[in-house]
């Protein structure tokens, strides 16, 4: 849907006589892109109303997926995010030039909300929905390469992926936002030293607790800021078949996607949700058999990782080596919807020439008048999918 300037068609309406109100101005709205009703809702009070109204009642907003795309041999420090909207199944085309540090900082990201740039000028990350705001730290005192890192409550937390022969990745550090200083804390248990770094490793926090699950295994362990030592193990492995698997928090629900067979014969996908105090499994659902084909890619019969997103009750699975298909799920008492759309974002440029990280997050019409009335950023709809 082409953008159209609301507040001229108001006026014309009013000019001729008539216009659209109440349920009916409710119903345009519920097909109308997210980024459009944000301008809506300045017409005037009444349309805020409906905009408001609508997103409440008929169609809801729901999480978006984000691919973030930065050029890492390049001085031009742009990065243009490529966001889909599953509400009205639409994308739009974001770029934001990023000046966080004065060196070329290869973007990263963790978790569902996580993005960072680490550098030895600092540790640069967001965790708003559309990553507006950037908060600047100084660096670890180790240097690492694809370390963990994860944001838990008002604490930034690094560890593993240390670079030279005499540091350890097994330590952790933590820098505590309100006393702005970083702590040593207890090490990273010494059974995940061969795979200490993010590429082995899936994180999942929230506000109290980051989980670290090994990707083959499914041995995790939770880390508290509180007291800052690590608990565990716990054997994620709700099925024995289950080769790799990924963890995500939904909300306060820790979710669990595996992957079961080989990679070479994916027999199927599940997902699970746990609960953390008992490690007890609980079956979500599993992936139609035509998806599972998507998600595998054109080119290939291999699925050897994926990466899981999460957010309130969206989950987000894609090909971790090539993430031709997004697949998307809906889980809603009891019960899952399975969808997918094509990666908008993946051609050969983007695949050989720059970064693609991904994110996810509730983007709501406060978070869009925030970015449009930001200099650094651009907003281009892109046609539905």
């Amino acid at each position: 849907m082409k953008t159209i300037k609301l507040q001229e068609l108001e006026e014309q309406e009013e000019s001729q006589g008539y216009s659209i109100h109440g349920d009916l101005l409710e119903e345009v709205f519920a097909r109308t892109p997210l980024i459009d009703l944000a301008c809506a809702s300045c017409v005037s009070k009444s349309w805020d109303f409906a905009v408001s109204s609508s997103l409440f009642h008929i169609n809801k907003i729901r999480p978006w997926f984000m691919i973030h795309i930065q050029n890492t041999i390049s001085l031009d420090k742009k990065i243009t995010t490529h966001a889909y909207d599953p509400r009205s199944s639409s994308w739009v085309e974001i770029c934001q030039f990023s000046n966080l540090t004065n060196q070329i900082t290869p973007l990263q990201s963790s978790g569902s909300t996580l993005l960072y740039e680490l550098s030895s000028e600092g540790l640069s990350f967001s965790v708003d929905p559309l990553h507006c705001t950037w908060h600047h730290i100084p660096p670890p005192c180790v240097w690492r390469v694809d370390p963990i890192v994860a944001v838990v409550g008002t604490h930034v937390i690094v560890t593993g992926g240390g670079s030279n022969y005499w540091d350890d990745p097994l330590i952790v550090e933590m820098y505590d936002m309100e006393a702005s200083n970083w702590s040593t804390c207890q090490a990273m248990p010494t059974i995940l030293k061969d795979s200490a770094a993010s590429t082995w490793l899936s994180v999942a926090s929230n506000e109290h607790t980051m989980y670290v699950t090994e990707k083959a295994s499914g041995i995790t362990y939770s880390f508290s800021p509180e007291t800052k030592t690590w608990f565990g193990p716990y054997h994620l492995r709700p099925e024995p078949n289950v080769y790799f698997s990924t963890t995500a928090f939904a909300g306060e629900e820790l979710i669990l996607a595996g992957l079961i067979g080989q990679p070479e014969d994916v027999k199927n996908l599940k997902i699970w949700k746990i609960n953390p105090e008992t490690t007890e499994f609980y079956e979500m659902g599993e992936i139609p058999h035509e998806l599972l084909e998507k998600l595998k890619g054109k080119n290939s019969h291999i699925l050897s990782s994926i990466a899981l997103l999460a957010m309130e009750n969206y989950i987000y699975i894609y090909k971790s080596s090539d993430p031709e298909e997004i697949i998307l799920c809906e889980f809603d008492e009891g019960e899952c919807k399975w969808e997918n759309v094509q990666n908008l974002a993946l051609n050969d440029d983007n695949r050989i020439c720059k970064k693609m990280v991904m994110s996810c997050g509730r983007v709501g019409i406060a978070d869009l008048h925030m970015a449009m009335n930001s200099k650094n950023l651009k907003f281009i709809a892109k046609s539905n999918v």
